[in-house]
């Protein structure tokens, strides 16, 4: 018999769980509030299919509920641009007010262009690692060659997104002088609503499970 008290008995290390994938990416519901697009939504690559039977830590499987997270808070700064663009239209709020505001956010800071992902999950999840190990996108090239379309596809669509945003400057600079404004504005945000929803959907879908396969964190 065992005469160890709870304190003394010793527990033996046991293996980590493992299950199936279970993160599953934010759909695009296929809503478009604007007649223009920035690209071809057909012509996105897809990167390698998750191997059926594999199977993830808890910790893997955190990796892509991170980039999910970070998305998230990308989502919640766009309704703050809508809702900003509604105040600026309805003369609640002043142009240059607006602007300031916008520059603050997380989209706009001009890491964008390199990548608002890697800038806002490394923030996030790793704000201590160096500068190389931020470097998502060519580590992702690196782990995983396969990967190499899709990560050139992300890249474009920033570049693309960040010239919506200037889109957007614009219409607000213009709003102060020009009569009809508030048109030009509106589409712009809309634009900016139909970009950054797709992208954010097609990301996730494509590197969620990468993230958890690969471990970047």
């Amino acid at each position: 018999m065992n005469d160890r008290g709870p304190e003394q008995r010793v527990r033996m290390p046991g293996k980590v769980p493992r299950t199936p994938f279970a993160v599953s990416p934010t759909p695009d519901d296929g809503v478009r509030l604007s007649d223009r697009r920035v690209w071809d939504e057909a012509t996105r690559p897809t990167g390698p299919a998750p191997d059926p039977d594999r199977h993830y830590t808890p910790h893997e499987q955190a990796s892509g509920r991170q980039l999910i997270d970070v998305h998230d808070h990308l989502r919640h700064e766009l309704a703050q641009v809508r809702a900003l663009m509604e105040q600026v239209i309805a003369g609640a709020t002043d142009p240059a007010t607006a602007r300031s505001e916008i520059n603050t956010m997380t989209m706009r800071q001009d890491a964008w262009r390199l990548g608002a992902y890697c800038a806002s999950y490394c923030s996030i999840v790793a704000a201590h690692h160096t500068l190389e190990d931020q470097a998502l996108f060519p580590y992702l090239r690196r782990a995983d060659p396969r990967l190499a379309p899709v990560v050139d596809r992300l890249e474009r669509e920033h570049h693309a997104i960040h010239g919506v945003l200037e889109e957007i400057d614009r219409a607000l600079v213009a709003h102060m002088t020009t009569p009809g404004g508030r048109d030009d504005l509106r589409s712009a945000v809309d634009l900016l609503t139909d970009t950054l929803l797709s992208h954010l959907s097609y990301e996730e879908r494509e590197l969620i499970e990468p993230l958890a396969r690969l471990g970047f964190t």
